[in-house]
């Protein structure tokens, strides 16, 4: 499986971005995907995570109500719409695909997860 994502980019803060997330390769409905960031000097956190068909789905605080997540099966992508977008939101996203039995659960150890090469947010104040 292979994980991309794009739409990254420079916004002023209270400004809105769309992350996207294209899987190729080996893909099934069983899959979850994750969006995960990385501030510098920071630990990696989970952002959001949705199971292909939408029934399973969670976000992190800092994400709620102000990130949502959809799925365009069709074209095999994930997207990732955030608003509001504050500071602390800038860092590395990642795209992640796993077959876990809830999405929370992508990047555990003890299952196979695929990673995207990341894109950058920058969010000014």
């Amino acid at each position: 499986v292979q994980v991309e994502e794009s739409g990254g980019g420079l916004v002023q803060a209270g400004g809105s971005l769309r992350l996207s997330c294209t899987a190729s390769g080996t893909t099934s409905d069983d899959y979850h995907w994750g969006w995960f960031r990385q501030a510098p000097g920071k630990a990696r956190e989970g952002v959001s995570c949705i199971s292909w068909s939408g029934d399973d789905a969670y976000y992190a605080n800092s994400a709620k109500g102000r990130f949502t997540m959809s799925i365009d099966n069709a074209k095999n992508t994930m997207y990732l719409q955030m608003n509001s977008l504050e500071a602390d939101d800038t860092a590395t996203y990642y795209c992640a695909a796993a077959r876990v039995p809830v999405c929370r659960l992508i990047g555990n150890n003890g299952y196979t997860t695929y990673w995207g090469q990341g894109t950058q947010v920058t969010v000014s104040s």
